[in-house]
């Protein structure tokens, strides 16, 4: 026998079975994302520490303050309850911006004289920030819950439209000449073949959308609310309870972060 048939396995291929080059990948994906938010966190720390002097209001604001502050705040349980009530706002916004963005993705994809017609009036709509529309919608609509869930769906309705829309570009014409050759109506067109096409496209302007959404979002509830992460904001800052608006805006930014997981997840998921 050769000596490398002899030899004994190393340490680490014993006590460690070589993983799936797939798993070795997300492993090496994950521990750089990891590293790169220690860093972010030890130069945020540094920041603090560096630039701020001992007992300063600054000091509330470092990332051991704010990371206690949220324990505490996750313990007692009614940041939960502001997190479900913003969680609850974006579904809302994203149904009003898929019911209303879908349809008009699939005429302005299909019909060339609408885009042509209706993408000037678009385009203009789409580059106004949907915050200035905060005065209007509160007069239109009141305050609450209402003019929070329209201008939420005024922001995502435009990426999950446009990408509609190139998706039935995209589409191959030979499908849609397949389909009428056996015999398929419209609705069958429709539903066997344009939307199972247009899916990933759709599925890539929801993950926009939500981006939109919970930027939109926090500034949107600090006016006319009693609820969600933007009203607790303003309500920390209002009570100088800088720790507490400092773990708020982690926890915004953690479920920013899973909700966009979730989006890219779900992306590869139809993609693969």
């Amino acid at each position: 026998m050769s000596a490398s048939v002899l030899a004994p396995p190393a340490a680490g291929a014993a006590r460690w079975p070589s993983l799936p080059p797939r798993w070795r990948a997300a492993t090496a994906r994950a521990g750089a994302g990891i590293a790169g938010l220690l860093v972010l966190v030890l130069l945020w720390w540094a920041g603090i520490a560096l630039l701020t002097a001992p007992g300063s209001i600054a000091r509330a604001f470092g990332p051991v303050e704010g990371a206690a502050a949220l324990a505490r705040l996750l313990a007692e349980g009614e940041v939960l309850i502001h997190a479900g009530v913003s969680l609850r706002r974006v579904l809302v916004g994203l149904g009003a911006a898929l019911l209303i963005g879908v349809p008009l993705g699939l005429a302005l994809g299909a019909w060339r004289g609408l885009e042509r017609a209706t993408g000037p009036a678009f385009q203009f709509l789409r580059m106004i920030s949907p915050l200035s529309w905060m005065p209007i919608a509160v007069m239109a609509f009141g305050v609450g819950d209402a003019p929070v869930h329209v201008l939420l769906g005024f922001a995502a309705v435009w990426p999950v439209m446009l990408n509609t829309a190139a998706g039935v570009r995209a589409l191959d014409p030979r499908w849609i000449m397949l389909a009428r050759s056996l015999a398929a109506s419209r609705r069958e067109t429709l539903w066997r073949v344009v939307l199972p096409g247009v899916l990933g496209h759709v599925l890539t302007g929801v993950r926009l959308a939500i981006g939109i959404l919970w930027v939109v979002l926090v500034p949107c509830e600090m006016l006319g609310v009693s609820a969600g992460l933007g009203y607790a904001i303003l309500d920390a800052r209002d009570r100088l309870a800088y720790a507490e608006l400092t773990a708020l805006v982690l926890l915004v930014g953690a479920l920013g972060f899973a909700l966009d997981a979730a989006a890219r997840a779900l992306c590869r998921r139809r993609g693969g």
